[in-house]
Formats: C-alpha cells, structure tokens, sequence
C-alpha cells in the first residue's frame, strides 16, 4: 500500500512538473494555428496556417534570425576556443592556485548581463579613442561587440562542459606520445583533441542556444544588428500576432527533431557495441551481422514519426483554406455585436424611463406640499421686501405722525420751495413763547 503511495505521488509530481515546463510552450504552439489576430487559444475559431506565411514575409524577423545566427556561430568559436584554453590551464596549474584560477574563471557568470553589455560597450568605445579610430571601425561594429560581450561569460560555462570531460583523461596517454617522440602540437590533435571531441560538440551546441536567446548583454551592444531577441521584444512592447506563435512553434519544432536525432544515433551506438560484446569468436573471425537502425531503437521510430506527422501537416498546409471559416466566424461575430448593442439601448431605455418616472413623482411631491407659514413672532421685519420698494399694496401704507414734539423744523420742505400741495399747507403755529421774534419776514421791508 506504501508503494502504492509513493508510486503514485511520484507520477503525480511529474505530471505536475512538465506541465509547469512544458504547458507554455504547448499553449503558444496552438495559438499559431487558431485565426484571431491577437495570440490566444480560446476560445477556438478556426484552423488556419496563415501566420506561418505572415512570418515568412516578416523582413524584420528573417533579419534578426540572420544576425543571431552570425553572432552565435561568432561566440561559439570564441567561447570554445576560450573555454578549451582554460580548462587546460586548470588541469595543469599549480595546485595551491587553482581555487582561486577557477573563482576568476567563473565570475563572468555571477555578474548581471546588464552590466557586462556596459561594461564591454564603454571598455571598447575607450579603446577606439584610443586607437584614433573613427565611429565606423570594426571596435564599434554591433557584431563584434555583441560577440566579445556574449563570449565574456558564454567561455565560462563551455570551461565547465570541457572541465568535466577533462579530468577523465589519462595524463599518461599525453606522455607516451611524447616519449615516442610527437611534439606536444601532434600529440594534442592526435590523442587529446579526439577525446575531447564529445564535449567540444556539447559545449559548441550550449554557447549558440546561450547566444541565440541573450536578451540582457545583447540590448546593450547590438548597433545596427539587432538580433531575434532584440526584435522580438520591440514587437512585444508595440503589440504581437500570432506570427510570434508560429516562430516559437519552429523552434519547438526543429528542437524536438534534433533531440530525437541525437537520442537515436546515441541508441544506434548502445545497440551496436552490445552486438559486438556478445559476438562469438566466429562472428569476429568473419562478419558480424549488425542489427538494422530500427532494432530496438525507440528514438529512431519516434523521429519517423515525427517526420511524417511534419510532413503531413506541410502538405495540409498548401491545400486548405480558412477562408470560409473564417467569413463564418465574422459573421456570426456581427450578429453578436448587434444582439450587443441591442440589449445595451433597451437597458438605456429604461433607465432612462425610469429616470423620468423618479423625476415625475419628485415634482408631483414638491407641488402638493402646503408653503411655511410665517410664526416667528417679528411680523413682516425679515421680508425682502420690507427694506425695498414693493407694489402697489405697500404703497397704501399711511405715513407716520410726527410726534417728535418739534413741529415741522426737521421737515426738508421747510428751507426751500416746495411744490404748490407744499405752499398751500397751512402754516405751523407759534407756540414757543416769543413771539414773532425769529419770524424771517420781521427783518425784511414788507
């Protein structure tokens, strides 16, 4: 029961790993075949391989694929070379100073890409001033400058492949060459360089992928030679199509087809020495019988069938056509705009109604209410109309007595004309006590 367990915890997590590595990769492999403009698997519209050829005619991505394949042929004749060098010189310094050779060896690894491309822009652009070289030399060409920077740290991870193949090799194969009297060029091409075949393969392959998929160092020293990451990041900042789909899909592609071929011309090697090893003294004495390529060799029938299912889906590819599909799906996406736009002016409609019936029944409200009455207690003392002209009605009003006690001496009419209602108002009486004494007319001839 335990076994059980662990059995199925164990596919469980392997299910879960390759579909977090490999769930990507998948999704954008189908969003190359589906016709909306905008990379997206669902939902599904129609089969179409239209992006392939979009691709195809896209100049700016052939010429970023052309520039990443110079650079990465470029950094891996550098790296290999670099990283051939210096495996060599770790195996054969002096002991107390290898830790230290191989800490200098592998810091290009530890440092950011970002500042290897300044570092290697700003170093190169010195040394051309230096030199008197103009803007247009070779030190400011974007290639050589993009490899020199790649190569920087791509050499250090070439040094660890060849390192490991490296301390697997017999010293005294080297000496016995020389002892039958090969120089150490000779012994090295014969004897060393042959052994290291393998890893130099392996080494070569990992500097061009490491090449081709820099990002970080290449932003920095590119120029006029923008590489495919380069341009794939200007697409992905100004907006991206499926085209970008069906790229990733090649490389997915010519990836898996290589693995495949690599795995079954490594099975063809296991087969073949196992043949050998239990070959009879008769078999060796005259010809032995191999066994054929597909003799238990798994990778080799997948590989077939990894060619025919690629030539099958070419040649379906070149006769069909999505055209009424896809004529279809705009159609049907018409309809479903103006079922859309509908249902949006009826909700507006009634919103609008209701917006109005809201409106109607707060008006009716307003109406129906009784006005304030006025009980403060002061009368008419707070109306606007109090301190200003009213109508006729507060015209009406009687004037005010004069109950100062003074008579008529504050009255403005008393010091100069009035009109003839003012003249002919009877004269005000004389109750002072003096007489005529302050009379006016007393000083004046009659």
């Amino acid at each position: 029961m335990n076994n059980s367990i662990i059995r199925l915890s164990i596919w469980v997590y392997l299910a879960i790993f390759f579909a977090y590595l490999l769930g990507p990769l998948v999704i954008m492999s189908i969003t190359a075949f589906n016709s909306p403009g905008f990379p997206r698997m669902t939902p599904w519209e129609c089969l179409t391989f239209v992006w392939f050829g979009e691709l195809m005619q896209d100049e700016r991505i052939l010429n970023g694929i052309k520039n990443s394949v110079i650079v990465g042929i470029g950094t891996v004749i550098l790296s290999v070379a670099m990283g051939l060098a210096g495996a060599l010189m770790l195996t054969q310094i002096w002991p107390k100073l290898r830790a230290t050779y191989y800490t200098i060896i592998i810091a290009p690894i530890l440092i950011p890409g970002v500042v290897l491309g300044i570092s290697t822009l700003v170093f190169w652009d010195r040394i051309n001033r230096m030199l008197g070289l103009g803007a247009d030399s070779f030190l400011s060409n974007g290639l050589f400058l993009t490899i020199i920077g790649q190569s920087t740290f791509i050499a250090s991870y070439c040094m660890l492949v060849l390192v490991a193949r490296l301390q697997r090799y017999d010293l005294a194969l080297t000496e016995a060459a020389l002892d039958l009297g090969a120089s150490h060029a000779q012994a090295f091409r014969k004897i060393l360089l042959p052994f290291m075949r393998p890893a130099i393969a392996s080494a070569a392959v990992l500097a061009f992928l490491a090449s081709f998929e820099n990002y970080n160092t290449t932003t920095f020293t590119f120029g006029e030679y923008p590489t495919l990451t380069i341009e794939l990041a200007q697409k992905v900042r100004y907006g991206i199509t499926p085209a970008i789909s069906a790229l990733a899909f090649i490389i997915v592609v010519l990836t898996v087809f290589f693995a495949l071929l690599n795995e079954a011309n490594l099975r063809r090697k296991e087969v073949v020495a196992d043949a050998r090893r239990k070959a009879t003294v008769g078999d060796v004495t005259g010809k032995i019988k191999l066994p054929g390529f597909f003799t238990g060799n798994m990778a080799a029938v997948a590989l077939v069938l990894f060619v025919i299912a690629g030539i099958t889906v070419v040649g379906t590819a070149t006769v069909y056509s999505p055209d009424q599909c896809i004529a279809n799906v705009k159609e049907q996406k018409r309809l479903e705009t103006e079922m859309r736009i509908q249902e949006l002016r009826r909700k507006r409609e009634e919103e609008r109604q209701k917006r109005e019936a809201e409106q109607a029944e707060q008006e009716g409200a307003s109406q129906s209410e009784p006005k304030p009455s006025n009980n403060s207690g002061f009368g008419g003392v707070f109306d606007p109309n109090a301190l200003s002209g009213g109508d006729e009605s507060s015209n009406t009003t009687p004037a005010p007595s004069n109950n100062s006690g003074f008579g008529n001496v504050f009255d403005p009419n008393a010091l100069s004309g009035g009109d003839e209602s003012s003249n002919t108002a009877p004269a005000p009486s004389n109750n002072s006590g003096f007489g005529n004494v302050f009379d006016p007319n007393t000083l004046q001839s009659n």
